[in-house]
């Protein structure tokens, strides 16, 4: 007796339409980010830029690494791998701030 092979159902990524507007988002707020530099913002400067690197990176992570369609454990790693990296950056602020 031949054993059927167990189907595992994948939730698949969207298609290249939606891969598309992801791609052409990230290209404006790369324009976005160049544009900002060019601005005289003070100390906005800063938080300007961590706040288009964040949604960029947000936008990487979650669609072209897939991590949005993959299992619960993967995403629970990968939240401890960037709370681990929060602490670091945390501790090493801490260590600058106070020497």
């Amino acid at each position: 007796m031949e054993e059927k092979p167990v189907h595992q159902e994948h939730k698949n990524s969207p298609g290249y339409g939606y891969n598309i507007l992801i791609w052409l988002t990230l290209i404006s707020l790369t324009c976005v980010s160049v544009a900002v530099a060019g601005l005289d913002l003070g100390a906005y400067i800063l938080l300007t830029a961590l706040v288009i690197a964040t949604i960029k990176s947000t936008l990487v992570i979650n669609i072209f690494m897939h991590i949005k369609f993959d299992d619960p454990i993967f995403k629970l790693f990968f939240s401890l791998i960037i709370f681990t990296l929060f602490v670091l950056f945390v501790l090493t602020a801490f260590d600058i701030l106070y020497r």
